[in-house]
């Protein structure tokens, strides 16, 4: 069975995610994907995507915008189109989506189940099951609106749905994970993200077991007294879930120092300083970008082994490949696509019994570890000021355009 892993409550923001780094995020969520399933299991890359801190930082290292509501349709719609073609290679697939894409996740469960042979009625109901508590018997202002449904061959699942509250502009994400879950209606959440937003009816809370069990018996005909001792059992204090992951952004749109914890980034660029050398000469042939990139791959390499609890500052993830809305600057293309080159060629090498650059990026995430203890750097702001500065060099483009246009503009601007 399953259980509800955690939540998050988000910004709720409008836009879309341009060609240029849609195409950019399938490839590396599909690579990153690769690279866990090597290492890990496809159990563990289903355990991950449960967890809300984790599942911010995987879509902020892939340069969506770090802390909006985006990220979410952003990473499951980069994962259904990445993972596509290698489905039956890693027997790992990906149902729903955003909007009209979520009501097809029962017909796409039915066909894969015809071609793979998993229970197809079960994880169906599972779909149905879950999209109801989270829209009925959680009545907490946030109306579900996309629903990705994460499943392996051997019926193993993850579910990632997301609601909206559009007076407040916020958005809310629900995570689900199929182990370990006794019952989809008593306590099933792994984690619910959101913001608080006062007295809520959450019927799935274990107390309120006699509120259900009593609601049947409401439909038999116990009446109107019955009714009046049933509304008073809910409008007592506010149920609380427990100690589930929850995962809160903030309102502001830019990268602060208080959402970074700066001992963990100079202890990756302190890493890529000293690994870089060592580890990588052969593969970062690319004049000039090859120091920077070994500094995202530290990032990517700790999304592919960090523990959960290494995630609580997703903000740091958007300083591997940028973000497109240019928070904390603009995504440096020439990064982002050595980035994968280098990973796509450690994961096809890995399949070939060659692991040496797999390794390699292991041993740069266990110095970046080692590392934080006693690193220092720059400060956050004068990482991201010489990140900005450099942008242009490193073909730096954003929903505005290429940074190297903007500074021509603003140069003639100026003069």
């Amino acid at each position: 069975m399953a259980r509800r892993s955690g939540s998050a409550d988000l910004p709720l923001h409008n836009g879309r995610v341009p060609a240029w780094l849609a195409s950019r995020m399938a490839a590396l969520g599909a690579v990153i994907t690769q690279a866990i399933v090597h290492h890990y299991g496809r159990d563990e890359f289903l355990r991950r995507l449960s967890h809300p801190f984790w599942f911010q930082s995987f879509g902020a290292v892939m340069g969506m915008d770090w802390h909006s509501s985006g990220i979410t349709t952003s990473v499951i719609g980069a994962l259904k189109r990445g993972l596509g073609p290698l489905q039956d290679e890693l027997g790992l697939h990906v149902c729903g989506g955003r909007g009209q894409h979520s009501r097809r996740t029962p017909d796409e469960l039915r066909l894969l189940a015809e071609r793979v042979g998993f229970d197809g009625p079960g994880l169906t109901r599972a779909s149905r099951l879950v999209a109801k508590v989270d829209s009925a018997a959680v009545q907490d202002g946030f109306d579900l609106y996309l629903h990705g449904f994460f499943v392996s061959d051997d019926g193993k699942w993850t579910v990632v749905q997301q609601g909206m509250n559009g007076d407040r502009k916020q958005a809310r994400r629900y995570h689900w994970h199929s182990q370990d879950l006794a019952s989809f209606v008593d306590q099933p959440h792994s984690a619910i993200d959101g913001p608080a937003q006062g007295e809520i009816v959450n019927l799935t809370d274990h107390r309120a077991a006699p509120s259900r069990t009593k609601q049947l018996d409401l439909l038999t005909g116990l009446g109107p007294d019955a009714i009046v001792k049933q509304w008073a059992l809910l409008t007592g204090d506010a149920p609380a879930q427990g100690l589930l992951p929850h995962l809160v952004m903030p309102a502001h749109h830019d990268v602060r120092s208080s959402d970074v914890f700066t001992r963990r980034l100079h202890g990756k660029l302190a890493a890529a300083a000293e690994r870089g050398p060592v580890d990588f000469p052969d593969l970062l042939l690319t004049p000039g970008v090859g120091a920077r990139t070994v500094r995202s791959l530290a990032m990517v390499a700790e999304v592919v082994h960090g523990a959960p609890y290494r995630f609580q500052d997703p903000a740091r993830f958007s300083l591997a490949h940028g973000g497109k809305d240019r928070h904390p600057y603009p995504v440096p293309i020439k990064v982002y696509d050595e980035t994968l080159r280098v990973l796509k060629s450690a994961v096809q090498t890995a399949k070939l019994g060659r692991d040496e650059t797999m390794r390699a990026l292991k041993r740069l995430d266990d110095q970046a570890r080692r590392l934080e203890r006693t690193a220092q750097g720059p400060s956050l702001e004068r990482h991201i000021a010489g990140e900005r500065a450099a942008s242009a060099s490193l073909d730096g483009r954003s929903v505005f355009g290429w940074e190297t246009d903007l500074v021509s503009r603003s140069k003639g601007l100026a003069g």
